[in-house]
């Protein structure tokens, strides 16, 4: 029982460094003038402005919320440890304890998420890379592996352009990820993915190496550190390749926009109307040129993260193999698991924790 008090008072501790960290009483302040603010009339005159504050008032009573809900069961914890006198009642609060000390690793996690834009969606593109028909098939399989994993966090995935390959699999795709945090948990992805299996696409099925790059950008709105002049822009719509039906055959839906200063294109083709497509293409625009100046700022304090590479040996981040053994292994944390499949599949939350610890706080 000695060992569980013990165990109960290093909960309350972390608790208590975990609310000075996210700085809660300022957090609670901000919801009550939020509250305010959202009850006022003409609050959604300016839409695009009221759905940033409202799903920021969601986000601030949210993390309140995880964290009175806590509180309250190391309270209830404590009393049943003070009363506990049965070994079946120890058995219950060792229980409880380990679900407690569980999710405080995930609560702790939140304090990693605490720099420019962790909070926005994500823009997630993955570009198949060396290995031919092979890559452009692992291009697919990470595509399908990022929707899994935002399909469990409950986030809201938009395929925004995709090419598909000639025999297989796909070049190129973008999507983009709604929820909490999404940027901040997906940052970290950025890279080459790296696959080694036995070719489906060969009879003698030989061990086959293929790499992809995934790149991660937050969806911005329209701010003042990303402001882009129409005279900087060159529009070009066409006819949709494979999304939105007999509509985006007949209509030129698609949007193809070009920043003129650097060159830099950018493609959505995933929504039925041209005025969507524009919208999605110029948040687009707006993250890469974002991404430009980002990096630019993180040289100059010699701490470059996400850096274009070309997607091939050498430069891979995480490796995953599934022949001669089974294996995953993120080369820059060395956290590694032995069921791909699983991983594939959508739980990636082992890899992304490790980096987020590794990685530096602005």
């Amino acid at each position: 029982m000695e060992e569980i008090v013990g165990k109960i008072k290093n909960l309350k501790e972390k608790l208590k460094l975990l609310e000075e960290r996210l700085d809660i009483k300022k957090k609670k302040a901000e919801i009550q003038a939020l509250e305010k603010e959202v009850s006022r009339p003409g609050f959604w005159d300016n839409a695009s402005e009221a759905r940033k504050k409202t799903k920021l008032l969601a986000l601030y009573q949210d993390q309140v919320k995880e964290l009175e809900d806590f509180s309250q069961r190391v309270t209830a914890l404590e009393e049943m440890a003070f009363l506990a006198e049965a070994e079946v009642l120890s058995e219950d609060l060792e229980k409880e304890l380990e679900g407690l000390e569980k999710l405080m690793a995930k609560l702790e996690i939140s304090t990693y998420l605490g720099s420019p834009h962790d909070q926005e969606a994500a823009i997630v593109s993955v570009h198949a890379g060396q290995g031919g028909t092979e890559a452009m098939d692992w291009a697919e399989m990470l595509k399908r592996m990022y929707i899994r994993f935002a399909e469990k966090k409950d986030w809201k995935v938009d395929v925004v352009d995709e090419v598909a390959g000639e025999e297989a699999g796909i070049k190129s795709v973008t999507l983009t990820l709604d929820g909490p945090f999404a940027y901040g948990y997906l940052k970290g992805e950025r890279g080459v993915h790296r696959l080694v299996r036995q070719s489906p696409f060969n009879a003698d099925k030989l061990r086959q190496t293929s790499f992809a790059l995934v790149e991660v950008l937050p969806e911005l709105a329209e701010l003042e550190e990303v402001k882009i002049p129409d005279s900087d822009l060159e529009w070009e719509f066409y006819r949709a390749s494979s999304h939105g039906g007999q509509n985006v055959q007949k209509v030129s839906t698609a949007v193809r926009l070009r920043h003129l200063p650097s060159g830099m294109v950018v493609t959505s083709q995933s929504e039925r109307y041209q005025e969507r497509n524009r919208e999605i293409a110029l948040k687009l625009l707006r993250a890469k040129l974002w991404q430009i100046e980002e990096e630019k700022r993180l040289k100059e304090k010699q701490a470059l993260k996400g850096e274009h590479k070309v997607a091939g040996w050498g430069n891979q981040i995480r490796s995953y193999v599934l022949h001669p053994y089974k294996m995953v292994k993120d080369l820059r944390t060395g956290y590694e698991v032995s069921n791909p499949s699983a991983v594939l599949d959508g739980d990636l939350e082992g890899f992304i924790e490790a980096e987020l610890r590794r990685l530096p706080q602005d």
